[in-house]
């Protein structure tokens, strides 16, 4: 099985999608790129099944590579046969290698070496022969030595050796591990000195199959067990098990010896392959609960990135507080720094006379437009103080934010940067505000793993975390595209084929010779070659461009189709794009060729049709009950407005404007069965939701969005 085919059959693709994706990926293209303009090589593949492939064309080779070092060591130790480097070059897992591997690998000192020192090899041999014919006993009176005192310490030293063969056995370790994956139960218990911990109380007593253990499940328990609140064990039937070694081992053994292989088959299999199994096991339930969790962290990252924007106009941002009181920032329309203040509406001072008069002057001054107030503490009392202000004229519409990371970014290096004579609260404000203009361009400031979406991201493999979470900033970033004369150095660094230097480079360059007024001058800008060009170029606009492709996806190197095309409706591209009689008057088929198939000439027809649209929406307000201000007003039965902040795999996490969360399980989620809760909600979206239950104790609200 080669690489491409290992792929395909993995992902349930064709091999000339997978070869093609594997050989663009190996030029140097990006995802976004082969997914966007490669379509008729891949077939169409989307961004998750190129990213799937990227993935596992890296495991391949690490398999490959750990092949290698498997065939050298055992070469050199002259035991690499045809028989064994085939079955080297046909395994496909890395377990099933590691098990072939198992008997040449170098070994550290054990009971067998011991045995094997003592002479004692050629017992066990004689033992496990089939035409043994005397009883084990007296084969070992032979073996007493000055080393091995007598019959029984030269049977025990022979069985430790037969146990040490069981546990090399691939056979053997395919057997349990197969016992393993059907039929392993996860028990936990609570340790004695942590019998009042209350944080994982469901599990302080638990036991069920590990291959139905949902991933939240499985990362909860384990995380208790690495804080030493829970132990925690794999188990199967040790009967069972052992039976079923038994009989592989003891078929082609004499009557004579059938009693001491059982013996060493039961010792090898408690204290040598059930552990090892056990830990690869773990391992691999770790893994999968790994990928369940990224997954739910990947998709929960995408809806919060395509948040619809405001777009771009003057706002006011407000940090909510109450002993420190109310940072306030005023923005223009490009996001830039304008004026800011503190007012103190909220207890203790309530001050509210004053910070209304603060606020009314500051948006006739600064001709604010929308107000963005973040989520946290003092949220529903600052938004309440906005409502009772009696503005002269409009009012500009309240908005509440999710002001998630907004810490993380105000400490950063990048926020010193970028306003080096302010301190962190009012970066912080400056976040909040960005946030309602253009959730993307700010967001992707901040490393992901701090925005807090999904569950255990502290306890996930950070290496594949970080590798799905920088993918799906990159797609949603390339998705919606970036002007290219004002988009910030971090935004720039996620397109297609740029990456933070070239942006770094793009920035001074725009700053040094003013706006880009085409595409085609980014090939001025240093260390920026045609490679680069060709891999950005289709997901940065211009809306200012002479040349009106400029502002929309559409490629530099379609250009002169589309101007065929143009010539051939006889008009301009400027007319073809303003006159939908034109367009629907085209024949794509005219215009396939070898190079261009009906995929992309779809998508070039559906820009020319929307140039350069925004497919986030517009954003929307939010108004939440006005009489719910704390988790002790709630009572079941109350039907109230909510925005989903979160979702994980066992349910979405519903703002109602108070201080906690409450959660709607999968199972009140919809009146029909659905597998995950990203079928019924998504993030950002405004809900109506029923209150089941509130638990003050544990500051818990239960919701359903179920019809009552």
């Amino acid at each position: 099985m080669n690489k491409t085919s290992y792929i395909a059959d993995s992902l349930g693709l064709t091999a000339r999608a997978v070869d093609a994706t594997l050989k663009l990926l190996d030029e140097g293209a990006t995802i976004p790129f082969i997914s966007r303009y490669r379509k008729e090589a891949t077939g169409s593949l989307d961004e998750v099944q190129i990213f799937n492939i990227e993935q596992l064309g890296k495991q391949y080779d690490e398999l490959e590579r750990r092949k290698e070092t498997v065939r050298a060591t055992i070469s050199e130790a002259g035991k690499l046969t045809d028989e064994l480097a085939r079955r080297i070059d046909e395994t496909t897992t890395m377990s099933a290698l590691e098990d072939i591997y198992m008997p040449y690998k170098p070994k550290r000192r054990t009971r067998a070496t011991v045995a094997r020192e003592n002479g004692l090899e050629p017992l066990a041999r004689m033992i496990m022969s089939r035409g043994m014919r005397q009883r084990p006993d007296d084969l070992a009176r032979r073996y007493v030595n000055d080393k091995v005192p007598d019959t029984e310490a030269a049977l025990a030293g022979a069985r430790d050796i037969i146990a040490e063969w069981v546990s090399e056995s691939a056979n053997a370790r395919r057997t349990v591990r197969q016992l393993f994956e059907r039929n392993a139960v996860i028990e936990a218990k609570v340790a004695k000195d942590h019998a009042d911990d209350t944080r994982y109380t469901d599990y302080h007593s638990y036991a069920g199959p590990l291959r139905r253990c949902p991933s939240h499940r499985y990362l909860a328990i384990r995380r208790a067990e690495a804080e030493g609140v829970l132990k925690v064990s794999l188990n199967i039937d040790t009967d069972a098990a052992i039976d079923r070694l038994d009989r592989i081992f003891t078929t082609n053994v004499s009557d004579q010896a059938v009693d001491t292989v059982s013996a060493a088959v039961a010792d090898s299999y408690k204290r040598l392959i059930k552990p090892s199994i056990e830990n690869e096991t773990a391992a691999e339930a770790k893994e999968r609960a790994d990928k369940a969790a990224i997954e739910v962290f990947a998709d929960n990252m995408r809806q919060l990135l395509m948040a619809a924007p405001l777009g771009h106009k003057r706002v006011m941002g407000i940090d909510p507080g109450f002993r420190t009181g109310c940072k306030v920032v005023c923005l223009d329309a490009n996001g830039n720094l304008l004026h800011h203040d503190v007012i103190y509406p909220t207890p203790p001072r309530s001050d509210i006379d004053g910070a209304g008069r603060r606020v009314t002057d500051l948006v006739r001054r600064y001709g604010i437009e929308a107000i963005a107030v973040g989520n946290g503490t003092a949220s529903r009392e600052t938004e309440r103080f906005l409502a009772g202000i009696k503005w002269n004229g409009a009012a500009p519409a309240v908005h509440i934010v999710n002001e998630a990371g907004a810490s993380v970014y105000s400490a950063s290096e990048l926020a010193r940067h970028e306003f080096p004579d302010e301190d962190v609260t009012v970066r912080g404000a400056v976040s909040i505000a960005r946030r309602l203009v253009d959730p993307m361009a700010e967001l992707v400031k901040i490393d992901p793993k701090a925005i807090g979406v999904g569950q255990y991201q502290h306890d996930v493999d950070q290496g594949a975390l970080k590798a799905s979470l920088d993918n799906t900033v990159t797609c949603c970033v390339n998705a919606v595209g970036v002007n290219l004369n004002t988009a910030s150095p971090q935004l720039l660094a996620y397109v297609s084929g740029i990456g933070p230097k070239l942006a770094e480079a793009i920035v001074e360059y725009r700053s040094a010779n003013g706006e880009f007024t085409s595409r085609s001058q980014l090939l001025n800008v240093p260390r920026l070659g045609n490679k680069a060009y060709t891999q950005a170029a289709g997901f940065l606009r211009i809306p200012t461009a002479t040349n009106p492709l400029d502002n929309t996806a559409v490629h530099p190197e379609r250009y002169q189709l589309v101007s065929r095309m143009a010539k051939d409706a006889g008009c301009s591209v400027a007319e073809l794009i303003k006159s939908a009689e034109k367009r629907r008057a085209i024949d794509l088929n005219r215009y396939v060729s070898d190079q261009v198939g009906l995929p992309t000439l779809h998508d070039i027809m559906s820009e020319l049709d929307r140039p350069g649209r925004d497919p986030r929406g517009e954003a929307a307000n939010m108004q939440f009950d006005d009489t719910i201000n704390d988790i002790t007003d709630l009572r079941p039965g109350m039907k109230l407005p909510g925005i989903v902040n979160n979702i994980t795999a066992f349910g979405a996490f519903v703002d109602l404007g108070i201080h906690h969360s409450g959660l709607i399980h999968l199972s009140q989620m919809s009146d029909r069965y659905i597998s995950h809760p990203g079928e019924a909600v998504k993030l950002g979206q405004h809900v109506t939701v029923t209150v089941l239950d509130v638990d003050l104790d544990r500051k818990r609200i239960s919701l359903t969005l179920k019809n009552r």
